[in-house]
Parts: structure tokens; sequence; C-alpha cells
């Protein structure tokens, strides 16, 4: 395949791609980050992977479709797109020399324009909503060394579900988004929590925790995904694994229950290495105060201090202590918590179909800084 055989030549195909696009059409490098560290094979990878499988748009269709949505914050428009596909093409052209013919470049143009139409019909459909919401800091905790607790309030109230994530960008970083679950509903102003934890080399993440403060106004993109908001169509008792600032969607799902009067049970196992590290345990302790909440604590590299918390992660003591027969199983978590949780799972029997869990920086998404 065409793209492989480009790919072969590493970290030189995106290089060129941006030089290309940079030096032919120059108003297009305000749309991307001061630094290009972090930013400069995604685009021209995702393109040329997506591209490449065109005879199977079909089924990544809703991929595309979300794209082009979210590529709104970046103020891109139809007339963006030609030019992205001419930078593609002479990159193409460039790196497989010989093998480029006029075959191909009319393959490739035209699979790009398929893939293009796609994301541009979706935008254009989503133009009445803001590409983005204005949103001021008025709250601010720094919990741990490494977590903060933000409270956001939008100027327009955002239309998110219990679990879903808006992507945030703060004036510290432009033109740089990472995902984010609201830990909270939003209350009467449509203000609402985030959980935001350092992440060693991830800029949004520091720039939130050590840099931010009351007053801060940060830009919120419209929310996203579907794995972690609750069934509306399931009666079943829940079962809530969360690691770290993962126990943002899980506070989210469960404030939503008790809106909805507490008829789902709910099991939630929240791990930390330490105590030290269950940054929000006040706020959970609370919620478990409800008769339907079972709220268990879990610490992995240390005795457990008090008598409700267990040792273990999360997923393992779950495994030893929950009931796990016909529940929705929800799972949020660093990349590689979530992993082993899901796998640990599915080994011990839980049918896959109940395993919910967001895929935003591991197994099938894009990495994110949670």
């Amino acid at each position: 395949m065409s793209w492989d055989l480009v790919a072969q030549h590493g970290d030189q195909v995106p290089l060129f791609f941006y030089s290309t696009l940079f030096v032919t059409h120059p108003h297009t490098r305000d749309m991307f980050p001061l630094s290009m560290e972090g930013q400069r094979d995604k685009l021209v990878t995702a393109l040329g992977r997506v591209v490449s499988h065109v005879d199977h748009l079909a089924t990544v269709t809703p991929i595309l479709e979300q794209l082009g949505r979210d590529h709104r914050r970046f103020s891109v428009t139809r007339e963006h797109y030609p030019a992205v596909g001419r930078a593609l093409v002479a990159t193409l052209e460039h790196f497989l020399g010989g093998e480029w013919n006029d075959d191909l470049a009319a393959h490739w143009t035209a699979a790009y324009e398929a893939v293009a139409g796609v994301m541009i019909g979706a935008a254009e459909a989503d133009a009445q909503s803001p590409p983005w919401y204005e949103a001021a800091i008025t709250g601010f905790e720094r919990r741990t060394a490494s977590v903060a607790v933000l409270r956001l309030t939008p100027d327009t109230p955002i239309p998110y579900l219990a679990g879903q994530s808006v992507a945030v960008e703060t004036a510290a970083r432009p033109r740089l988004w990472r995902y984010y679950t609201p830990a909270t509903l939003p209350d009467h102003t449509g203000s609402f929590e985030l959980h935001v934890r350092a992440v060693a080399g991830g800029p949004v993440s520091t720039a939130l925790v050590y840099g931010a403060h009351v007053g801060d106004v940060v830009r919120c993109g419209a929310p996203v995904g579907q794995h972690l908001t609750l069934d509306p169509s399931s009666r079943l008792d829940l079962l809530l694994i969360a690691g770290g600032t993962g126990l943002a969607p899980m506070k989210a799902l469960i404030e939503q229950l008790a809106v909805e009067g507490g008829r789902r049970r709910v099991q939630l196992f929240w791990g930390g290495r330490r105590l030290f590290d269950l940054y929000d345990l006040p706020a959970m302790e609370r919620l478990a105060g409800q008769d339907w909440v079972r709220f268990i604590p879990c610490v992995s590299e240390e005795p457990p201090r008090a008598t409700a918390t267990r040792h273990g992660t999360a997923v393992d003591v779950a495994l030893r202590h929950g009931v796990l027969a016909d529940q929705d199983v929800y799972v949020c978590g660093p990349p590689a918590m979530v992993d082993t949780s899901v796998d640990s799972l599915l080994a011990a029997g839980v049918p896959a179909d109940l395993v919910r869990y967001e895929h935003f920086g591991h197994k099938e998404g894009a990495v994110d800084e949670r």
C-alpha cells in the first residue's frame, strides 16, 4: 500500500507535509500550536491512515464526522480543506518518487475529497452551535502536589451529559486542546468541576494545575463521548471502577442517578497508590451517605489506614468484594489502568457488552492528558 511505503520515512513525512502546507498557504500556520513538537505527526498520520482505507469509509464515518465538528474550534472552514489535500498529495509524490503516477494521484485526490466531504458536512450541520464556550475559572483547589480541582463557569451552559468529556484550551497553551470529563452536573449557573492531574510532559495539564488562577478564562469544546454515559434503556445496577482522576465521570454519574431518584444501586471502587492520592474523599463520602451507594476507596502501595479502605487496585478489590453479576460496569482512569482493568474483568467472566470505558488515550482513541 502506498501509504505504508511513505510511512517508512518516519519523521521526515510530517516535516515535509507541514513545510509544504505552511509555505504554500501561510495563513494555515495560525491554526496550529506555537510548538509543533507534540502536534507534528498527528494530522498527517491520521490523514494517511484514514484516506488509505477510504474503501471502508462507512466504518469510520462517525469518527470523521466528530473530527469535522471538532475542527470548528480551530476555526477550520470549508476553504481550508483543499490546502491540506494538496499538501498531502505533494508529500506522497515526494516520498514515493518513481512509484508515483497519474493513477495514484487521481486515487488519493478522490479519496481525500471523500474524507473531507464527510468532515465538512458534519461541521456545517453543526454550525448553529458555538465552536467553543468561554468559561471563567471561579474556583481552584490544589488537592495534592499534582492534582487540582477547578470550578468552571461558562458564559453559556454547556449541554453535556454525565460521563461526557469536553476539550479544554488555556491561554497559556494556545491551540492545544486536551479532553477532561466534568466531575459534576452543572449547577444553576452552569458551573461544574474539573479534576486535573498534571501529567509529565503534558503542556495543558501542567498549565492548569500549576499556572491557573481564579479569574482566568479557558475555552471548552462541545461535549463528546458516549461510552461513559448512562444507558437510558438499562435498569441494571452499576459497578464503577476508577483510578486517580478517572473518578470524575463516576462522580457525575452518581449525581445523575441521584437526580433520577436513586433507583439503581451503585458500587464505586476508587483506587490510588496511597491514601494521600484519594484527593476527593470527603465529597465521595458524602455521596456515599445515600443508601443506594456503596463506596470503597482502595490503596495499592501502602497498608490501608482506615477501616473502610481496602488494599489493592480498584479492579482487584472489586473482583474480590464486588457483586459482578448483571451490572453495567464503567471503568475510567489512566490508559494503562483502564486496559488492565478491562482485561481483568473480561478474564473474570464479565460479559464484554456490559463493560463500558471511554477510548480517549488508549486502545482505540487519541492521546489526552486525563
